[in-house]
């Protein structure tokens, strides 16, 4: 599958240098890259041998020599640079969260269903080979009814107010960097939740530094998860069923291993992930196999999944009194 779509990359940020190392490592195509400036477009080609630098997203989506566009704006870009995208041809692979609300991804959604192309949130994490093997141990039903999933993703992060994560204008708090993580963790363990209730701390800039979410659903279980942006925690996860549970190691977003405990608190199994890179080309795999095959929405994460994550982040938001000034 690797090479078969031409990629283009919106935004030279740190996170598109990450994903850019792994398709290249992994022998995917990476054709052109397009920024606000043709200085900084020349940059990053000359940095990964890309061949064609673009001097705006807008010459970037126009390329004919791309088929699918990574997009790597900040939050608020995300939808804006989406529908550029999509309105130009082009297949999509947009950073998460996926956009700022559920407004502006049910936008996006809409406009890739209406034209017949692939769009997918870059939740890498869904398709790392460690959690493709613990989604088949819930299904399997081995750990009997799932009663509960725990998660956090706490980091310390810059404080300073006009940085991108401390600042409103630019989505900035905790939720959407952070927390989408382990919210987007219990939608793939125990689907969508019956009811959400959050609590947070919120910044001067009032941007949310830490929030604690607990989710219940129809069958009574229940999730929790802890996001923060000022204080490094264990970043783990589990996964507690009737018959055993899964523990998945630090930190447990990123290739790493897991435990599965039957119910005599025995280990039943354990995993260890061997990734090349940081394990990003997982989610390039994805899209290119869902265009090959003809087919918008895959199974682990698909769009509909993506705007329903947005939705719950929404009421969270409204709970912890988090508004951006777009909104």
């Amino acid at each position: 599958m690797a090479g078969k779509v031409r990629w283009g990359i919106l935004a030279t940020g740190w996170i598109a240098e990450q994903f850019v190392g792994d398709l290249k490592l992994c022998g995917h195509t990476v054709t052109a890259v397009g920024s606000r400036s043709q200085h900084a477009a020349n940059e990053f080609a000359v940095k990964f041998g890309i061949a064609k630098a673009h001097p705006s997203y807008e010459a970037l989506c126009a390329d004919p020599e791309v088929d699918a566009i990574y997009v790597a704006t900040p939050h608020p870009m995300h939808a804006e640079t989406a529908i550029l995208a999509l309105s130009h041809g082009k297949h999509v692979l947009v950073e998460k969260a996926f956009t700022v609300n559920a407004r502006e991804a049910q936008a996006v959604v809409d406009l890739a269903a209406s034209k017949g192309l692939v769009v997918l949130e870059a939740m890498w994490t869904r398709w790392l080979p460690h959690m493709l093997r613990v989604r088949e141990i819930v299904r399997s039903g081995v750990l009997g009814d799932i009663r509960s999933v725990t998660a956090d993703h706490t980091q310390d992060l810059p404080d300073d107010p006009a940085h991108r994560l401390n600042a409103l204008p630019l989505g900035g708090g905790a939720l959407l960097d952070l927390g989408v993580y382990p919210i987007s963790f219990t939608f793939d363990v125990l689907g969508t939740p019956k009811t959400i209730h959050a609590v947070g701390r919120l910044k001067d800039t009032g941007a949310d530094g830490t929030v604690a979410t607990t989710f219940t659903y129809a069958n009574g279980a229940v999730a929790q998860t802890l996001s923060g942006s000022d204080t490094a925690g264990r970043n783990i996860a589990t996964i507690h069923g009737t018959k055993g549970r899964i523990e998945i190691d630090k930190v447990w977003y990123a290739p790493t291993s897991f435990r599965r405990y039957d119910e005599t608190n025995k280990v039943a199994e354990e995993f260890v992930s061997k990734v090349e890179g940081r394990g990003m080309q997982y989610q390039a795999r994805e899209l290119e196999r869902l265009v090959a095959t003809g087919v918008t929405a895959g199974t682990i994460l698909a769009p509909t999944e993506s705007v329903a994550i947005m939705a719950a982040m929404d009421e969270v938001r409204r709970q912890i009194g988090v508004r951006y000034p777009t909104e």
